[in-house]
């Protein structure tokens, strides 16, 4: 197993200006710009955000056919993180035991287990403040010379 930091994809480096000025490979592949179709078996709120964010991403041109299961593991994982939110906000973070003891209900770790894998994926298609800053991208408009 390689140690250290993951490759970032050639894409990604182009995008930030290759700060480091390596050669970059030019035999990664390099998938069509489409967005893929959201996939049936997806739950609703997951839907949701899949229609939200897919074509926007698209015409950044950071989702492509091949990126769906990763895109959708984005959008279940945003699901099952409002799910247990909302249920948060609605019932509160901790319940009263038959025992009479305190106790945290289930829903917080559940989203934040949810929050952490929707973060790991944000961070991989470039959708927090901080990965976007370093992506310079290309949105599609057409450059007058």
């Amino acid at each position: 197993m390689q140690s250290g930091r993951k490759p970032k994809p050639t894409a990604v480096k182009a995008l930030e200006g290759n700060p480091g000025k390596r050669s970059l490979n030019t035999g990664e592949p390099k998938p069509e710009k489409k967005a893929p179709r959201c996939p049936a078996w997806l739950e609703g709120e997951a839907k949701k955000e899949w229609k939200r964010m897919a074509g926007q991403m698209e015409k950044l041109g950071i989702l492509t056919e091949i990126d769906m299961a990763a895109f959708a593991g984005y959008c279940q994982a945003y699901a099952r993180w409002k799910e247990a939110e909302e249920f948060i906000t609605q019932h509160g973070t901790i319940v009263k035991t038959p025992s009479g003891y305190w106790q945290q209900v289930p829903q917080v770790s559940i989203a934040q287990t949810y929050l952490k894998i929707m973060n790991r994926f944000c961070e991989q298609f470039g959708l927090t403040p901080s990965s976007r800053s370093r992506i310079v991208a290309d949105n599609g408009e057409d450059k007058e010379s």
